[in-house]
């Protein structure tokens, strides 16, 4: 369904630049004094879209800013020490250092990759990523994440890496703090 409406918005505002580009060019034969008063109204129309697109689309993506997990990088109120966590890919596992966590306490993931690029994403029990990073080979990335519910997570290639891409996961087991 959502495809659908981007998929008609998209034909929408093709149809718009193709009937800008058809009026400049059925214009373009006009001269320079006899288009003096179609450029003030140009430049107006021009200014009343700009801020209409920055009304239309600025004010949807502020919005949506408020749903970004920022808050899970900051460790709760009385969170205790930080957790620690290396990460390593290769074609077609994942090598963590520690599968069990506690919930409410920071952890800071160490990723990198011992053979080609992986993306290493985590996803909640519900199945929705709740962070992402690349894993590289020669890099390691940090990813700081607090988990707020106990369960079991699963880390899974994001990045398409060989035949047994679809096997490379593995299991974080968050528990309730102690």
């Amino acid at each position: 369904m959502l495809q659908h409406i981007v998929w008609t918005i998209s034909l929408a505002l093709m149809m718009l630049v193709a009937f800008g580009w058809s009026f400049v060019m059925l214009r373009s034969g006009i001269r320079e004094e006899e288009f003096a008063p179609l450029q003030k109204r140009a430049y107006r129309l021009r200014t009343r879209l700009f801020w209409g697109l920055v009304a239309l689309f600025g004010l949807p993506m502020l919005y949506t800013l408020f749903d970004l997990p920022y808050d899970a990088l900051r460790p709760a109120e009385g969170a205790g020490a930080v957790q620690e966590v290396k990460a390593t890919g290769y074609m077609w596992r994942w090598e963590v250092s520690t599968e069990e966590l506690e919930a409410n306490r920071p952890v800071v993931f160490q990723v990198s990759s011992g053979d080609v690029n992986h993306g290493f994403g985590i996803y909640d029990p519900d199945m929705k990523i709740v962070a992402q990073t690349q894993a590289m080979p020669g890099v390691t990335n940090t990813i700081r994440h607090t988990f707020t519910r106990p369960g079991v997570y699963r880390v899974m290639c994001l990045e398409y890496c060989g035949v047994a891409h679809h096997n490379m996961v593995a299991e974080l087991n968050v528990k309730e703090r102690s």
